[in-house]
């Protein structure tokens, strides 16, 4: 018998499907229709720094009405209102959700700096989560602050929300540092059990019309893959954590190439988004599929077969595999 089963930050999971951090953890039904559907975990939407900030500077603005104005700093937040419910409903959806599914439910926390937000992570354990995913996405914009103070602070930032806990907590990473393995292994030391490959910066556009910088948001495609699989590959073996893939995970093919870049879990948003609940189903046949016909037993023997630490060729994660990319383009070329 094919075995799916895998281990992401303790949890025993019924395959490496999760759902990552999006508004289908919105409502309590939809997280029922993907545990029906075989899903292995969810994560939670995000709470935010500024959310939480924001309700705290509400409320103090309230009891203090009549003494004093509003302080100037609070028109700076963003109108959240309007993203998603507040911190203490959050953490109600949690326990009804826990209540009603047996899968294991993964808290999100989004914020970049030290402070009264992050007793938010006990708050989020005692609602029921089984674990904590810390969301770093950080745009760094200032040209005097080194990249080593810049890492520290991450670093700094995830030992003060482990003394909030007893679950284990993983980090949401961004791809753009200068040394990701040395992050990655300062990050693990510092007591994350798990990174999650990667956090995909949603970049702003201009509206050249009325000459205003706009949001946009664009769903992943399975090219998007591409580089948290190499990444994957890199840290299997490597750091003493588990991995996530998350971003461009659409098909099956997609999900066996991150369990054989070495995770332990990949994770899909766009594809559900997309396709409803359905794919978790079928993603899961067609993985069972595969898996029978190239003779594989467990999820386990397949982890890790494709990371760099086991090919035959590991040159091909690095330097030589750019100009043999180049040279193969070349050689393509009409004359």
């Amino acid at each position: 018998m094919i075995e799916l089963t895998t281990h992401y930050l303790g949890l025993e999971l019924k395959n490496p499907l999760v759902a990552s951090s999006s508004p289908l953890s919105k409502k309590v039904d939809t997280v029922k229709k993907m545990e029906d559907a075989g899903i292995g975990a969810v994560v939670m939407y995000s709470l935010f720094e500024e959310q939480i900030n924001h309700e705290s500077l509400a409320l103090h603005h309230y009891l203090e009405r009549g003494t004093y104005s509003t302080p100037e700093a609070m028109t700076y937040f963003p109108d959240l209102d309007h993203y998603n419910i507040g911190p203490e409903d959050y953490l109600e959806l949690i326990q009804n959700i826990k209540r009603d599914v047996s899968i294991p439910i993964i808290g999100s926390l989004n914020g970049v700096s030290k402070g009264g937000w992050v007793e938010y992570a006990r708050k989020i354990e005692q609602a029921g989560a089984d674990a904590l995913e810390l969301n770093i996405y950080y745009i760094p914009t200032d040209a005097d602050l080194p990249a080593k103070d810049l890492e520290k602070s991450m670093v700094d930032l995830l030992k003060e929300i482990k003394k909030q806990l007893r679950i284990p907590l993983a980090v949401k990473l961004s791809p753009f540092f200068t040394a990701l393995p040395n992050v990655a292994g300062h990050l693990v030391q510092a007591g994350a059990s798990g990174l999650v490959l990667f956090n995909r910066f949603y970049q702003p556009d201009f509206d050249i019309d009325t000459l205003d910088v706009v949001p946009t948001l664009h769903l992943s495609t399975s090219s998007d893959l591409l580089l948290p699989l190499r990444w994957t590959a890199l840290l299997y073996g490597r750091i003493k954590a588990d991995l996530a893939i998350t971003s461009g995970v659409h098909t099956v093919e997609d999900v066996i190439k991150g369990v054989m870049a070495g995770a332990n879990v990949t994770m899909l948003a766009s594809e559900l988004l997309n396709g409803g609940t359905r794919r978790i189903t079928e993603l899961n046949s067609q993985l069972l599929d595969w898996m029978e016909k190239c003779q594989y037993k467990s999820i386990k023997q397949m982890r890790g077969s494709m990371s760099q630490k086991n090919v035959s060729d590991p040159a091909a994660f690095e330097r030589a595999n750019y100009m043999r990319a180049l040279t193969t383009f070349d050689n393509r070329l009409l004359v």
